[in-house]
């Protein structure tokens, strides 16, 4: 039996790892922490396709400079001396513009239509886990913020996807999301999309993994692969293991592995926070704040609030002031909650790529992967993208559907 390395226990490898097993290797999954510990755990946990588009989009020309200095805006980038960080930033705007978001919702919409069919697979096959099928409740503060959110959706819908997305008043939306306040007055029902508690999810395919006979293994550090042939995965202990295909799956930290292997896409991260709190009536579904980029779940009988994208170190410590800045900007738009209750405070690291497209596919090392690169659309979409890349490994076939997210395309695809 061949034996398959997949080094990252977040959504992506557990998923590539899940789908290999499908093909009958041997499986064996080690991450340096544990299971979901990068940016799968505490994030919003949103299974949205329809709401999964590339994050250039030509609003950043307004919005990204006045960002810099505005101390509670969603978008995050250190002022400070950093080339590598600015070089991002030129080639993420640089596909901020209409032709390059065209050109990337093309590539991500076969993607985003397997993105579902692939949970409903792993939930029939045995992961004990369930993906929620609930509306998504969408809020503004005016009339006039609606535009460029409802500009996003038509997009999509112009690529292929079938979307419900309706207006409805804050009584009716009320029934679902009782916290919203009458400071809301535009809203708007989005249709077709679910949500899953990440972490836990994450860790029942784990177990699956381990009861169909693969290994999940914690606290395993990997920092070095090489390949002639065979690869093989040099451990922070100094140990050695070959293995017949190696899957990097790291994350933000894809490159650090990856980086000699022909990819050369920058990935940067793009670093969200998360905390939970108590609500006075449970919301029954997501709530979406656009203007504000706040993304909500109920989360095991709380309100898990999320938000932010932060341009820094995957390393760099926790900020306290992301999340006071995430209460600021949501406050005025919900009543009855509790900021004081907070739990489950988190930071996690999602691996950005100037041109929103994933790296998955094949390196130039013989035999050796990367499934990663995926942004804010990691959960939804790593599934999928693990059961087409297990494809390829298995068959050698690059199904259609990854053919864009090719790791050796290079740091101008999109343009």
């Amino acid at each position: 039996m061949a034996k398959a390395l997949i080094i990252g226990a977040g959504m992506t490898g557990l998923a590539s790892a899940w789908y290999l097993q499908e093909y009958g290797y041997d499986v064996e999954v080690v991450d340096r922490i544990g299971v979901a510990a990068g940016s799968s755990w505490g994030n919003a946990g949103w299974l949205a396709p329809g709401k999964t588009i590339p994050l250039a989009h030509p609003s950043l020309w307004g919005y990204g400079p006045t960002a810099l200095f505005d101390r509670h805006a969603a978008l995050d980038v250190p002022v400070r001396i950093e080339p590598k960080l600015w070089a991002f930033v030129a080639q993420f705007m640089a596909h901020a513009t209409p032709r390059a978001w065209n050109n990337t919702m093309a590539s991500l919409t076969m993607a985003d239509l397997g993105a579902l069919a692939a949970f409903d697979e792993l939930e029939l096959a045995g992961v004990d886990a369930q993906s929620i099928d609930a509306p998504f409740i969408i809020g503004f503060g005016s009339k006039r913020e609606v535009s460029g959110f409802v500009g996003e959706i038509e997009g999509a819908r112009r690529h292929g996807q079938d979307i419900s997305f309706d207006e409805v008043t804050l009584e009716e939306a009320r029934k679902d999301a009782p916290m919203l306040t009458d400071k809301v007055e535009a809203i708007y029902r989005l249709e077709g999309q679910r949500y899953i508690e990440p972490g836990p999810y994450c860790q029942a395919i784990a177990d699956s993994i381990e009861a169909r006979g693969g290994v999940v293994r914690s606290g395993e550090e990997v920092v070095a692969v090489q390949s002639t042939r065979k690869p093989a995965v040099k451990f922070a202990t100094g140990q050695w293991l070959s293995a017949d295909v190696v899957v990097i799956a790291t994350g933000a930290w894809l490159p650090q592995l990856a980086k000699d292997m022909g990819v050369g896409t920058m990935v940067q991260a793009g670093r969200g926070y998360s905390f939970s709190v108590e609500t006075e009536q449970p919301a029954t579904c997501p709530v979406y704040l656009p203007v504000q980029k706040v993304a909500c779940t109920p989360y095991q009988g709380r309100f898990r609030v999320a938000g932010t994208m932060e341009f820094r170190g995957p390393d760099e410590p926790f900020q306290p002031k992301r999340v006071e800045s995430i209460i600021h900007t949501t406050k005025p738009m919900f009543q009855g909650v509790d900021w004081d209750s907070r739990q489950d405070e988190w930071v996690g690291s999602r691996p950005v790529t100037p041109d929103g497209l994933p790296l998955v596919g094949a390196t130039k090392l013989p035999n050796v992967y990367t499934n990663g690169g995926h942004g804010m659309w990691g959960v939804v979409l790593g599934p999928i993208s693990g059961k087409m890349l297990a494809k390829q490994i298995a068959t050698g076939e690059v199904d259609d559907t990854i053919k864009p997210f090719d790791p050796l395309r290079g740091p101008l695809g999109g343009l």
